[in-house]
């Protein structure tokens, strides 16, 4: 699993993510608020299979090797 997430993609995720997880633990949004633990995951570790599935990359580190 190379990393295809860079910093702003991964704040955001992880930040959407741990919005969702509350929402749900404090009943707002029901059991679809545990969707939140895919954003969480992929912002945790750097790695989204959507992106790599549709060959694309936010990490600046990839776009670099992409380039030459």
């Amino acid at each position: 699993m190379k990393a295809n997430v860079g910093s702003l993609d991964r704040l955001l995720r992880v930040a959407v993510g741990v919005v969702l997880l509350a929402l749900t633990l404090a009943g707002t949004i029901g059991v679809w608020g545990w969707v939140g633990l895919l954003p969480l995951l992929s912002g945790a570790l750097g790695f989204c299979p959507a992106y790599r599935l549709l060959g694309l990359s936010t990490c600046p580190a990839d776009a670099a090797r992409r380039s030459r």
